[in-house]
């Protein structure tokens, strides 16, 4: 009897020993960029976070903790796309979140094409594709030598859904912001698959567009919030009335007919997202057979969030517990449905930001707004006395200028001394520290420093004539109180944490570049690198 029952135990430890060795290959791949998430959120955040979501990846995984993007102009848009080629802007040619033609002089967004058509929504908010993008994305790569494979991209922007699957993903799937559901494009499917129409017919966006925004906590407990006026009991009668309202419940998104783009910056479309996510799991059965699939999920709400109220705001702070409990639901649905030692899980984000001006000057620490529009008015006037009237200046987006190359070659002038005195002209204003012309990263081969970052940035046929950079904490008045896009610590450093399959709990402290990303996956799964690749596989992941 005893020996019987020894002997069944022994089949059942065995067999469940088998049950959790890890495949050779992860079943599934699931890649989550938190858009704008600084480094130093998790540190700041992690006493109020729960056990099974951030700090569940911090504590059981390899937390990279000297990941930054080694390139001079960090936007949402180049990041995603570095994450997923595995190279820089110079090469995978998205240098900006927009740019200007040099063949006809108009604006270009980094994913418009309107030769597609939307596919289950709204006829404009279907029109983009990855035809932007020069090289092969490592989605595209896991489909090149395995069709069966499925790759799918999910996000409330469809540029986000769209870099980070790639070319020749199964689908990406973004916000139609005229009726609140999921949609794509004829560029990946025909029709939505019934699992994505039965999640539409839920009309959860309605759901989420109807919610209070009112905090999760008591507001004493924010640190994030002005603690020297929300805690000083002489002063709780000072709360300003932002904090009031959220207090009260009563911050909400705009509830106008047929617009659910309040979603974008509000914590409700992150839950939205994951619930997205969730979905395309069960519904494409991802993770469930012997080939590796790749789900990319983008959370875009923080950095709209971010640049709106602040990286040391209480909605930030908000923002990140609410995200924090939407990241915990989701790993519990991995494990249950996948299996833990199936699925591998990388956590990063795109860019960081800047703490606003006015924050630093509370604390005595340099910085300020550069007024863009003021300085090319500024620019163009000078151009006009310098060279007689004319439209010298195309365009100015995201710290660079686009010059007038048809009037300038017309005009018989030569371009690399006009750009030269336009560089010039620039470094007259405060909170400028570098202005380099095209003919300069064209020309010189920048191995370190500053001047390298501009290079990686810079793509010869989509770059600007000129390209400033900032002193540090000096941002763009763009609309909101602050925003990112320099090559400082707080732009370009940015946690990059590995979890699930064959991962140990550890601690990186070696330099990894966020190009490394796609060569390391890309080594892991035994498929090649994506075509511009430049970075290379991290050895502490690889070699655990």
């Amino acid at each position: 009897m005893c020996l019987s029952v020894l002997f069944a135990f022994g089949i059942v430890t065995k067999s469940f020993a088998q049950i959790n060795i890890p495949p050779e290959k992860p079943k599934l791949i699931v890649q989550i960029v938190v858009s704008q998430m600084r480094y130093d959120y998790i540190q700041r955040y992690s006493d109020k976070f729960g056990d099974d979501g951030f700090m569940q990846l911090v504590n059981g995984g390899s937390f990279c903790r000297n990941a930054r993007y080694n390139y001079l102009l960090t936007q949402s848009l180049p990041g995603i796309a570095t994450i997923s080629t595995g190279t820089y802007p110079s090469v995978h040619g998205i240098v900006s979140n927009k740019w200007y033609s040099i063949v006809n002089g108009s604006e270009v967004y980094a994913l418009d094409d309107q030769s597609i058509s939307t596919v289950g929504g709204s006829y404009y908010n279907g029109k983009y594709s990855p035809k932007n993008l020069i090289t092969s994305t490592i989605g595209d790569e896991m489909r090149l030598i395995d069709s069966h494979s499925k790759v799918i991209g999910v996000s409330l922007e469809p540029a986000s859904a769209i870099i980070s699957s790639g070319h020749n993903a199964n689908a990406a799937y973004w916000l139609d912001v005229e009726r609140g559901t999921w949609i794509s494009n004829s560029y990946y499917i025909e029709s939505l698959p019934a699992w994505v129409d039965s999640l539409n017919a839920k009309a959860f966006g309605s759901v989420y567009l109807d919610r209070d925004w009112s905090l999760l906590n008591d507001v004493s407990s924010y640190f994030e919030a002005d603690t020297s006026i929300v805690k000083a009991p002489e002063a709780k009668k000072r709360i300003s009335q932002k904090l009031a309202n959220l207090v009260k419940g009563i911050v909400k998104p705009r509830k106008l007919q047929r617009d659910f783009s309040p979603l974008l910056e509000s914590p409700f479309g992150i839950t939205y997202t994951k619930d997205m996510a969730i979905e395309a799991i069960i519904g494409e059965s991802l993770g469930k057979d012997e080939h590796t699939d790749l789900l990319s999920i983008t959370f875009t709400p923080t950095r709209l969030i971010g640049e709106k109220y602040g990286p040391h705001s209480i909605e930030m702070e908000d923002t990140y517990l609410r995200l924090d409990r939407d990241l915990a639901h989701l790993i519990r649905l991995l494990n249950n449905e996948i299996g833990k030692q199936n699925y591998l899980l990388i956590l990063t984000s795109d860019q960081g930001v800047a703490s606003s001006p006015d924050h630093l000057e509370k604390s005595k620490i340099p910085g300020g707004y550069f007024e863009p529009r003021h300085a090319v008015m500024l620019l163009s006037s000078f151009l006009n006395i310098t060279y007689g009237t004319g439209l010298w200046v195309l365009g100015y987006n995201e710290k660079q200028i686009y010059l007038n190359r048809r009037l300038i070659e017309d005009s018989n002038l030569s371009l690399r001394d006009f750009q030269d005195k336009v560089a010039q002209f620039m470094l007259q204003f405060t909170g400028v520290a570098n202005a380099v012309t095209s003919y300069t990263l064209q020309s010189s081969n920048f191995t370190s420093g500053i001047f390298q970052k501009f290079q990686n940035s810079y793509n010869q046929r989509r770059s600007g004539d000129v390209i400033i950079n900032l002193e540090p904490g000096w941002v763009e008045r763009n609309g909101g109180v602050t925003s990112s896009n320099s090559p400082y610590n707080y732009d370009a450093h940015v946690p990059l944490i590995w979890y699930g399959w064959r991962t140990k709990r550890q601690q990186i402290l070696s330099p990894v570049s966020m190009a490394d990303i796609a060569p390391t996956i890309s080594t892991l799964v035994g498929i090649s690198w994506p075509s511009g690749a430049s970075g290379t596989p991290i050895r502490e992941i690889i070699e655990q």
